[in-house]
């Protein structure tokens, strides 16, 4: 896959980058640093996308600054696609974002938050004031990656910033609560993982079998609610006996 940029220097104002990807995907680059009003741009052009879609254009994917968007080439030429998509662009307007609310729940350190006591003792904070801190933050989904599911979180205090590990663990469970650099996330399939984790929720953020795989979309808000190893045990059994759907607040 090339990378072949038409604008890569930033333009001023709020104009976008166009980029090819290859001969049927087009990048629409909305800025060069990662915040939540440009990820609201790149949701907004996704949103607009979904709700009046091009001839076409098959796919999008929103990513922390911005959408990959594959085309058919036999259907649709790169250069029309570009003009087509700076008209939406200018056209776009944020207004108040409909985002879902979610209330996760953690079972803070144990087996799966193997490192909590080190990153507490490493931040000069007890356990409990770590995840006092990590619970009470209000979290963006930013993009889902990596893996199927896998939900990039911005929001993580800084006090809370830690970089990644020398060496990847081989095998991190499903659940895993992660801290990445200034970046949280949720595991969502077992696998390596260079990530500090912390804790671990009995939520899904993937299941094929759910009418919705995904339980998250970028531009959700989420926070973390403490509970005990014996109601993160209760809230699972009742997930995996199909009692209990996560459920987003509002």
């Amino acid at each position: 896959m090339s990378i072949q940029a038409h604008d890569l220097a930033g333009k001023p104002g709020n104009d976008p980058a166009f980029l090819a990807v290859g001969d049927s995907a087009l990048a629409v680059q909305f800025g060069e640093s990662v915040d939540a009003e440009t990820n609201r741009r790149v949701i907004a052009l996704a949103e607009s996308l979904t709700d009046l879609p091009l001839d076409g254009v098959l796919e999008c994917v929103p990513t922390y600054r911005s959408l990959l968007v594959s085309y058919d080439p036999a259907r649709l030429r790169g250069a029309a696609l570009e003009a087509a998509l700076a008209q939406r662009v200018a056209q776009l307007r944020l207004g108040e974002e409909a985002a879902r609310r979610w209330r996760v729940p953690v079972v803070y350190g144990g087996e799966v938050g193997l490192d909590l006591e080190d990153l507490a003792r490493e931040k000069e904070l007890t356990p409990d004031e770590l995840i006092e801190l990590h619970s009470a933050a209000e979290f963006r989904v930013y993009m889902i990656g990596f893996a199927p599911g896998f939900a990039y979180l911005g929001g993580l205090p800084e006090a809370l910033h830690t970089p990644r590990l020398p060496k990847p663990r081989m095998s991190i469970p499903a659940g895993a609560i992660g801290i990445g650099g200034q970046q949280g996330s949720i595991n969502s399939v077992t696998g390596p993982s260079g990530w500090r984790f912390i804790g671990w929720t009995p939520w899904r953020a993937f299941d094929p079998a759910r009418a919705e795989p995904f339980l998250f979309a970028a531009g959700d808000r989420l926070s973390f609610v403490p509970v005990s190893a014996a109601e993160g045990a209760e809230i699972e059994a009742a997930i995996a006996a199909g009692e209990m759907l996560p459920e987003a607040v509002q």
